[in-house]
């Protein structure tokens, strides 16, 4: 695949202007130097418009696109799933969650779990996300992106890797949240458009210019592709284990993935108030309903459109051949857009959690200049590691969105015992948030193992469920056999309300209308 020239000015303008409307929306006030809050948490002055626009920016990446399209491709629309039920969880974290956090003044999720539990549990966890969010979530997006860059561009894929990576980075370093998150809007604008662009005429190539027919000749030609229930005699039951999809393990995931995710839930710790942070998560909801069109769909019409034999992860690049001049550079300015956004996120989250829950607590009484300093500092070690390792832990993995989901759950289970006993069990003690997220390590590796040797094999979001349910029995026997000797927990429940608007209300009534469709639909 060769860009034409309209391509290359089309990408060129999307990165001049992104990259100069981040720089404009950084800039201080005359006199105003940045600190902590300003670099970190966009000042506290997030409207619900950039939190709802950012939370799908941080989320839809390389491993959205590329990743579940090649799962759309193996597995179907069941992986939708995924999405689906994330826009459900969403309405859970602003009425439930969010309340908790903005009463408590909470910059970080370590910072949450100290206030709670003490010190040892925050460092663990700190510790434990920084290795999560380089070593996987940042070298599955470098690298993911680095394939479709190759592939549309012919760029050799370790220039493209350190190519996005040094953008991404050169991007955010200056203004932080506040130049990821009030850019994002254009972002997902873009991501959005051009997601509809090339679902749209990859059935209408199936369908002869059709778009209906094609994609009532992909139902009919694969219709085991649009089971959203795999039965256990599918060979991807092990992924998406049928009726579990829908009460059990998933739910894990998605709690701890966008109730207590630091690169998530930042965006809605950012905002003015409570009320702008659950429009901003109502918003993001429906957008999550919206996603499969945009990243499972063509991964689906690439068994039609692709040549055959392809890996699952080269469905969305294949698709992409399919653009005339001009528009293939707009949806790869997309691609680019979602790949830059999320890698700003998640680069600003790890110079977060290193310089507030790790730096500073092993130095404190720094200035807020020198805070900002080092998350800037972090952050372009974050970019070199996550570029020097992308192939060596992703170059070998026939579907990165599997090895992703897969590797995060060895440790989701602990992370949403840890969480839910603490905001809403006093009796949870220090002793048993440790037992569970050790345990939740320990056990998940115990049966990862335990199915490598082809001794039991469990589908891991079965795993996910039953180490969740051992993590949550072990935390709550040890701290019921060994209470708390001495209070450490300053969190407070006091005051705060769980009544939510009437607009919210409405919008949640909603999205669980449209999932029953869904699921109505394709079960």
């Amino acid at each position: 695949m060769n860009l034409a020239a309209i391509d290359i000015a089309v990408l060129a303008v999307y990165a001049v202007a992104i990259f100069g409307l981040a720089q404009w929306v950084s800039r201080d006030k005359s006199g105003h130097q940045k600190d902590s809050t300003d670099y970190f948490l966009a000042g506290k002055a997030l409207p619900w418009w950039a939190i709802g626009a950012s939370l799908i920016a941080a989320n839809i990446s390389a491993e959205q696109i590329i990743g579940m399209s090649g799962s759309g491709y193996a597995i179907g629309l069941a992986i939708a799933s995924y999405e689906w039920m994330a826009a459900l969880t969403l309405l859970i974290v602003g009425k439930y969650f969010l309340p908790v956090f903005l009463k408590n003044g909470v910059y970080t999720m370590p910072q949450f779990l100290e206030q709670r539990y003490g010190p040892s549990v925050r460092t663990l966890m700190a510790v434990f996300w920084l290795g999560l969010y380089v070593f996987v979530n940042l070298t599955s997006i470098l690298w993911l992106g680095s394939i479709a860059i190759h592939t549309v561009t012919g760029l050799d894929q370790m220039w493209a890797l350190a190519a996005i990576g040094a953008f991404a980075l050169a991007y955010q370093i200056w203004g932080g949240l506040k130049a990821v998150a009030l850019t994002d809007i254009v972002q997902v604008a873009l991501l959005v458009t051009g997601g509809l662009i090339i679902a749209w005429l990859s059935l209408g190539k199936i369908g002869g210019g059709d778009v209906v027919a094609g994609f009532h000749q992909l139902t009919t030609q694969f219709p085991e592709k649009f089971d959203m229930i795999l039965s256990k005699d599918n060979p991807h039951y092990k992924d998406l284990p049928g009726i579990a999809v829908l009460v059990g393990g998933l739910w894990i995931m998605n709690i701890s993935y966008w109730g207590f995710n630091q690169y998530i839930i930042q965006r809605a710790l950012g905002a003015k108030d409570l009320k702008e942070a659950q429009k901003g998560i109502a918003m993001a909801a429906y957008l999550k309903l919206l996603m499969p069109v945009i990243v499972v769909l063509p991964g689906i019409a690439a068994l039609v459109l692709a040549p055959q034999g392809i890996k699952p992860d080269q469905a969305y690049p294949e698709m992409m051949k399919l653009l005339p001049p001009g528009l293939l550079g707009l949806v790869f300015a997309a691609l680019v857009a979602a790949i830059v956004a999320s890698l700003a996120a998640k680069i600003n989250s790890i110079a977060t959690i290193f310089t507030l829950d790790v730096y500073a607590k092993a130095r404190p009484g720094q200035s807020e200049g020198h805070l900002v300093t080092v998350g800037r500092l972090t952050a372009v070690l974050a970019v070199i590691v996550g570029v020097l390792t992308a192939k060596p832990l992703l170059g070998g993995a026939e579907q990165a969105f599997q090895f992703i989901q897969e590797f995060t759950g060895f440790f989701t289970p602990g992370i949403v015992v840890i969480f839910i006993l603490g905001m809403f069990w006093k009796k949870a003690t220090t002793a048993g948030a440790l037992t569970a997220a050790i345990g939740s390590a320990v056990l998940s590796a115990l049966f990862w193992y335990l199915q490598e040797q082809a001794i039991y094999t469990m589908p891991f979001m079965n795993r996910v469920g039953v180490v969740f349910l051992l993590s949550l029995a072990g935390a709550v026997l040890v701290s019921l056999v060994a209470p708390q000797k001495k209070v450490v927990s300053v969190v407070t429940l006091e005051g705060i309300s769980y009544k939510t608007s009437t607009g919210f209300n409405i919008a949640g009534v909603g999205v669980i209308l449209i999932l029953i469709a869904l699921y109505a639909t394709w079960w």
